[in-house]
């Protein structure tokens, strides 16, 4: 496996896909570009059932300037899945950290609980769907709402209307989908608490996901724990972005190969977690890109110094790492 500036060992194996062993759907995110990279394409068609669009469905990337809807590149998004047999998770219907211009000027409450409704329903029902993450990352790390443009115009009511509103123009699968479930047991219990009041409501709430951005040094068991909370209500359940980071401070010293084999730990739980459920909670899994150098933690000037971070499941040439063997393996561990 090669990683910017550590040589370690290949695997020993020919992998057989992930989704030809996965009893359920495995996804990984992408964006456009990545089509048209054939190594990529190749290698996600072999692997994967579905995309899930990193950027593309976001409110930044269809909503013009003055408000207008630019379905340029969801579209081409969309096809290109499409092309290559592939299914589409939609991400995000809305989401705190997106307040749009064109939705900033809008003073009246009416007129923009309009707007609102009119962007979800335009969204949701365009493109055929295996999902969608309704709202994403509507709590802080303390397990209370944040505050954000919607709220601040709607009320709390801005989470189950976009529910309504994307029940309005599609019948898929509808998700609130969160991250660091895993280790902060309190936002854990603020989202199930978020997931409780919309089901009491009549909000048509179908999933819960799960991000699952995890650091190599998660504790053991944190998934699993994770899994079994969110699937008490009886909801399916999707780990929808995960990657664990082999860049963490605690474990500065360790050898890369300690760090993979952590890693790969983290996706054995992942994976049987989520074979843990009852066969009609099992969603699915995703995770956030296709190689090491796809991930968003290697963007933003973040990932410095003469090591890169390494959170995939392949490595920068798609060649499988520890990780993926671990996925295979979770399903036969007596192999």
């Amino acid at each position: 496996i090669s990683v910017t500036g550590v040589q370690t060992c290949a695997l020993p194996i020919s992998l057989p896909p992930l989704k030809a062993v996965a009893p359920f759907p495995v996804g990984v995110a992408a964006m456009t570009g990545h089509f048209d990279d054939l190594a990529w394409s190749e290698l996600v068609r072999t692997h994967f059932d579905r995309v899930t669009p990193e950027w593309e469905m976001k409110t930044e990337a269809v909503l013009t300037a003055a408000g207008g809807f630019d379905f340029a590149r969801p579209d081409r998004l969309a096809r290109a899945a499409a092309d290559r047999g592939l299914r589409v998770f939609g991400h995000t219907l809305i989401w705190y950290a997106e307040p749009h211009p064109s939705f900033e000027r809008i003073g009246d409450r009416a007129a923009f609980a309009r707007t609102y409704g009119r962007y979800v329903e335009a969204l949701a029902g365009r493109w055929p769907v295996d999902g969608w993450d309704v709202v994403n990352e509507a709590l802080d790390d303390e397990g209370a709402l944040r505050d954000c443009l919607w709220r601040a115009r709607l009320g709390d009511d801005y989470i189950p209307l976009a529910f309504r509103h994307a029940r309005a123009a599609t019948q898929a699968p509808l998700f609130l989908n969160d991250y660091d479930l895993e280790r902060r047991p309190k936002k854990r219990a603020g989202f199930l608490r978020l997931a409780e009041r919309l089901l009491k409501s009549g909000a048509p709430l179908t999933g819960l996901g799960t991000q699952t951005h995890v650091p190599a040094d998660l504790e053991p068991g944190a998934i699993r724990a994770t899994m079994r909370d969110l699937a008490s209500l009886g909801l399916p359940v999707h780990i929808s972005e995960l990657d664990v980071s082999t860049k963490v401070g605690a474990l500065i010293a360790f050898r890369l190969n300690d760090l993979l084999d952590r890693q790969a730990r983290i996706v054995g739980e992942a994976v049987e977690a989520m074979m843990g459920l009852p066969e009609p909670q099992r969603f699915g899994i995703t995770v956030w890109g296709a190689r090491d150098r796809d991930s968003w933690l290697r963007r933003g000037g973040e990932d410095r110094g003469p090591v890169r971070d390494a959170p995939l499941l392949f490595d920068d040439e798609g060649r499988p790492k520890p990780a993926a063997n671990a996925f295979i393996k979770a399903f036969s561990p007596a192999a």
